[in-house]
């Protein structure tokens, strides 16, 4: 089964991204080797504020030929070409997703409101949470409320220079 990924920083008291949606927070760790990461990616999923964030960066960081999943209730699909709008059922095509042949991991990339969704259907395998040493007061929080009470087990630890810490996590399935 192909594994699902959550992959996002942190600030040191829990937010994805400021009060305003900003991360201007976040430092750019040139030891950070974001093309090892995006190298074992062949899809991505993304809530609707997620994806307009990355649009108005100038475009996708993913390889051509990823496969690219926005989760929404308002956005046309026939005003978003090259990407898959999904408005509803969203542990089923995850689960499809993850059925699929070939080692290609699946890459959950922002929005802690997806987040709590699949992780509420059983569909995260792993958690990657870099935490960035910043207290930012209030934001969007890491998990929105509502979210499972889910056992996680430490696979991995890093430190950057920058003084953020990586963290990764697989998710412990009930009577696994």
């Amino acid at each position: 089964m192909r594994p699902v990924r959550y992959s996002v920083a942190a600030s040191l008291d829990g937010y994805i991204a400021g009060p305003r949606g900003e991360f201007d927070w976040i430092p750019n760790d040139p030891s950070v080797d974001f093309a090892s990461l995006f190298a074992k990616v062949d899809t991505v999923l993304l809530g609707r504020r997620s994806y307009e964030l990355v649009r108005q960066q100038g475009g996708s960081p993913w390889a051509a030929g990823t496969r690219v999943y926005v989760f929404s209730g308002t956005l046309r699909p026939e005003e978003h070409p090259g990407v898959t709008i999904v408005r509803d059922d969203v542990g089923s095509l995850v689960a499809s997703l993850r059925s699929e042949a070939g080692d290609g991991e699946i890459w959950l990339f922002g929005g802690g409101s997806l987040f709590r969704s699949l992780l509420a259907e059983g569909q995260v395998d792993a958690v990657e949470i870099t935490v960035v040493p910043v207290l930012l007061g209030g934001g969007v929080p890491l998990v929105q409320p509502g979210a499972p009470r889910t056992v996680l087990a430490l696979t991995g630890t890093r430190t950057y220079p920058s003084g953020m810490v990586s963290l990764s996590y697989t998710t412990k399935r009930p009577n696994a």
